[in-house]
């Protein structure tokens, strides 16, 4: 049942590359939501959807007749990954995986799912907007911890405010309530030096970038 797993995985149609997963998730243990051509994406990797939502005009084939699917109007103010993440909020989850939201041809696309991570965000939950080596978070308040990640690279900007304010511990450079301009890009290129790392969030709302070695 649905209920019974605490991750709703959603797929969206851009490519997945490298087969990484974040953390310790594994698609068995997550309720599967495929947006639109994502299904064609969670073919390509083995995982079998719970269910499938969209418009269908990016999908390379039509949904399987056995899997739940939920047609959605070519015309609609939303797009196919936001329907899928208010689906998943309906049937009762809170913290997500999405895959297939960064890189392909469409950068605004892109964009777009940094404003449904910002959504999660504003509704007190949890996500990850990953593709291989990179993970993609927002904090709204709080703080993000990252364990045993020496090495990686993590860049913090302001989105959707002029400026936010930070700490960091656990990196190469330090900040102490440190207010984070849109106007500069001093939060870019940081690195995890310690086991335990963490930025914890003071005002405003911060995309939050983590780039692995691979």
């Amino acid at each position: 049942m649905a209920n019974e797993r605490k991750i709703c995985m959603i797929i969206g149609s851009a490519p997945v590359t490298g087969g990484k997963l974040p953390g310790d998730v594994s698609p068995e243990d997550c309720y599967v939501i495929c947006a639109d051509g994502g299904m064609d994406t969670a073919a390509r990797m083995g995982i079998t959807p719970d269910l499938i939502v969209g418009d269908f005009d990016s999908a390379q084939t039509l949904p399987p007749e056995n899997v739940e699917t939920i047609q959605l109007p070519v015309e609609k103010d939303e797009t196919d990954m936001l329907y899928a993440v208010k689906e998943g909020f309906r049937r009762g989850f809170s913290n997500f995986v999405l895959l297939g939201g960064l890189g392909g041809q469409r950068f605004d696309h892109s964009i777009a799912n940094l404003c449904v991570l910002s959504y999660i965000a504003d509704r007190s939950g949890r996500a990850v907007l990953a593709d291989g080596s990179t993970s993609v978070f927002m904090l709204a308040s709080g703080r993000l911890v990252f364990t045993e990640l020496k090495g990686a690279t993590l860049s913090v900007f302001p989105f959707g405010v002029g400026s936010c304010t930070v700490s960091y511990k656990g990196l190469q450079y330090p900040l102490t309530n440190y207010a984070l301009s849109l106007n500069d890009a001093l939060g870019v290129s940081n690195c995890i030096v310690e086991d335990r790392a963490e930025v914890l969030l003071h005002q405003g709302r911060a995309l939050v970038i983590l780039e692995e070695e691979v």
